[in-house]
């Protein structure tokens, strides 16, 4: 091979990298590709995606439909993805995808899913006649977007990472299940730990404890709110207090006049029985 030939062949392949994989007939896929990085390509315009595994037959029956749909995407001024759910976990868990072959419209940030017909034409009628008007958005709770899908999604990651560590130590490691399983138990129970750790020293340093000293107590000072009534009652009590005092001193003075008329009429009584006797 001269040296023009050899030169050919390494720009030839590096053009077709840069343009895009090509279909089984040799023609460049229209469908764009969807990942955990460029998502965000979503939330502007209008875009068709689905939501695919290599290994489910309804989606490869599906394909041919799509990839001849996302040839009209630039007469309908739509963009058509597609997003691998086994190699993208994580968009699987930010739209909640529990069936294949899942297919989503959405338009200027509004997702809504397609549950219609699934072949080319319906695809066009659904985009041209605005079908989608009809459907009810995904609310903005669940909308893929949120902060409870991006919570949703980074579960599904750590799952997928966490799946991946397993196969390691059993295959690559070889240790038994039991022993891979021990490993995820002892690290979760040490980042439970540090976890806690963390939250108390967290909660120590924004709102630490204040020890308040114990007031004494004052019977003489009553609470403001109360203070009246009280002096009511203690009013209350020193008049009745008041009026025993003089109804038992007037008792008192009954008493010692009575005794004092007794003491004169003995007395009387007495020098009469001594003159009678003389």
């Amino acid at each position: 091979m001269s040296l023009s030939g050899r030169l050919v062949v390494p720009l030839v392949v590096s053009v077709l990298l840069c343009c895009g994989a090509p279909r089984a007939d040799g023609r460049r896929s229209d469908v764009r590709v969807i990942t955990d990085e460029n998502w965000t390509e979503l939330l502007e315009g209008e875009w068709m995606i689905e939501f695919y595994a290599p290994w489910c037959p309804a989606c490869q029956n599906l394909q041919p439909e799509w990839e001849s749909f996302a040839e009209w995407g630039e007469d309908l001024e739509v963009n058509v993805g597609k997003v691998d759910v086994t190699e993208q976990t994580g968009l699987s868990g930010r739209f909640i995808i529990t069936a294949l072959p899942s297919i989503y419209h959405c338009k200027d940030g509004e997702f809504r899913r397609y549950q219609g017909p699934r072949t080319k034409k319906d695809f066009i009628n659904f985009i041209s006649e605005k079908e989608w008007k009809n459907i009810e958005p995904v609310s903005s709770w669940f909308g893929p977007g949120s902060v409870l899908m991006s919570s949703m999604s980074a579960l599904f990651r750590l799952s997928m990472y966490i799946r991946t560590c397993h196969n390691y130590f059993i295959e690559d490691l070889g240790l038994p299940v039991w022993g891979s399983y021990t490993v995820f138990a002892l690290v979760t129970l040490l980042s439970g730990l540090l976890l806690g750790l963390c939250m108390i020293f967290v909660a120590d340093c924004l709102c630490p404890s204040k020890r308040r000293k114990p007031q004494p107590y004052s019977s003489r000072k009553p609470l403001p709110e109360f203070s009246q009534p009280l002096k009511k009652v203690v009013e209350e009590q020193e008049a009745d207090e008041e009026d025993v005092s003089e109804e038992e001193m007037e008792n008192k003075e009954g008493t010692n006049k009575d005794f004092a008329q007794n003491a004169i009429r003995q007395r009387s009584v007495g020098s009469s029985l001594a003159t009678d006797k003389s």
